[in-house]
This record gives structure tokens, sequence and C-alpha cells, in this order.
């Protein structure tokens, strides 16, 4: 099972030898650098930005075509709809569509979206090409405030 393994990366040998010819040197030095440099870029980046999108590092194979991830995040308060600015037509899917609401009157942090057993207390979350938009059940808790992430595959 574990022969078919895709990523060999972003493992860094802990040693290395080096020589003491300097064309070899030279030789093994540029080696490092390469390795060095693809185990960083092949990491998760945790940079969330509000305003405009971040690369997040993930990389999507799909159908053997290659895809960035990219992430952004909302700031908002109340559960008006919330201008996302993406253009759906440079995307080619959604991976992550998920926020956390606060309520203070009773000082409570909760998921969005927010799942109740009772249909009247949920929370429902969907994007549109304009929007991020709530559907609020008539005894969902209050969102005082929260923030939201979004992050879509690209092939930037």
């Amino acid at each position: 099972m574990t022969a078919n393994i895709v990523n060999q990366v972003p493992y860094l040998r802990t040693t290395r030898e080096f020589p003491t010819d300097a064309h070899d040197l030279t030789v093994e030095l540029d080696k490092s650098y390469l390795d060095i440099s693809n185990a960083v870029n092949n990491r998760t980046i945790g940079i969330y930005t509000t305003g405009r999108p971040s690369i997040n590092g993930e990389q999507w194979f799909i159908n053997n075509q290659k895809f960035q991830s990219l992430r952004q995040i909302y700031q908002f308060s109340g559960t008006n709809p919330i201008p996302h600015g993406i253009d759906f037509t440079k995307i080619y899917f959604f991976t992550k569509i998920q926020g956390i609401g606060y309520t203070i009157a009773s000082n409570r942090y909760f998921p969005l979206p927010f799942v109740n057993p009772t249909a009247t207390g949920q929370i429902e979350v969907y994007l549109d090409s304009t929007n991020i938009n709530f559907v609020v059940g008539a005894t969902a808790p209050a969102v005082d405030k929260g923030l939201f992430i979004l992050e879509w595959l690209s092939d930037v």
C-alpha cells in the first residue's frame, strides 16, 4: 500500500556530507538549495488575508491538471450577504466554505454553517456569483460578528 505514495517531498534529509573539493561542493550546494526550496514551497502556507486572496500552498492534481489553491477571509457582523469579489469564471472549484460566528449575549462561538438538531435553529451558508449568503432559522443564534474562510482552486 505504501509503495505508491505520491509525495516524496517536502521531507528533507537531516544530514548531508559536503565535499571539500570546490566544484563538488558547488554541485552539492545547488542540490541542497533545490531540496530546501522544494520542501518549503510544498508546505501549506498559514497566511489568511482580507481584501485579496493569498496562495495557501495546496496543490491539487485533478484529471492530470495542476491547480493552486487560494484563500481569502472575510470579517462580518450580522447575516446580511457578504460580497466576496471572486470571479467564478476564473476558478475551478471551491474546496472550503467555512466560518465561525460569535454571539455576544451568550459569549458563544459556533461554526458556520451551523447545524442544530432543530431545523429552525440552523444557519445555512451558500455562495452565489456575488455573495456569501446566509439562510437563518427562526431560533438560530444571533451572529454578532464572525470570520469566514473561502478556499478555491485556480490555475494561477
